[in-house]
């Protein structure tokens, strides 16, 4: 979530102190702002979520995402780090991820296409809540206020969610909502 563009951010005097500086991979640009994670069931409903300064760790927000969840954890390829497996494995957790490219992959080509599928589930939220409900616009000046219109914003994804199955329809096909 960037607060401002790189070139702005000295002048910049929102979120002074919790800001940080962090890179988008996606747009191959610097920006002062946060960095975010989303837990996602495995139906597409929003069930927890964190926010911190962008120059973060996310495999260090990983830990704090994940407090009392037992079972299988699907991550991306940035949480890949054998430390945070065995934390996360200390309180029943069993962290799979995409390996990269230069890795080998001993696993069942099965299991690694059902893995993909479930990261595409999640990248599919995660672009919901950025193209549909615009999370990444911070058009606030405190972080309390930001917290409050990222909450609104997961709640009306999982109210999407909802009526979607009480209506029969895929979870996530929102445009199912809008037709006659």
């Amino acid at each position: 979530m960037p607060v401002c563009k790189i070139t702005r951010a000295y002048g910049n005097h929102c979120f002074k102190g919790e800001a940080a500086y962090g890179y988008y991979a996606a747009k191959d640009e610097t920006y002062d702002g946060f960095e975010g994670q989303v837990l996602v069931s495995s139906e597409g409903v929003i069930c927890s979520y964190t926010f911190a300064a962008a120059n973060r760790d996310e495999r260090d927000m990983l830990l704090e995402i994940t407090q009392g969840l037992k079972g299988l954890l699907i991550g991306d390829k940035g949480t890949i780090r054998p430390s945070l497996k065995e934390e996360l494995a200390k309180q029943a957790l069993d962290l799979t991820t995409p390996l990269r490219r230069n890795m080998n992959d001993s696993r069942p080509k099965a299991a690694v296409d059902q893995l993909m599928k479930a990261r595409r589930l999640v990248e599919t939220v995660i672009g919901q809540l950025t193209e549909r409900f615009h999370s990444e616009k911070v058009r606030t000046r405190d972080r309390g206020h930001l917290t409050n219109r990222f909450i609104r914003k997961c709640l009306a994804h999982t109210v999407g969610v909802f009526l979607n199955k009480w209506r029969g329809n895929q979870p996530l096909h929102f445009e199912a909502l809008v037709e006659v």
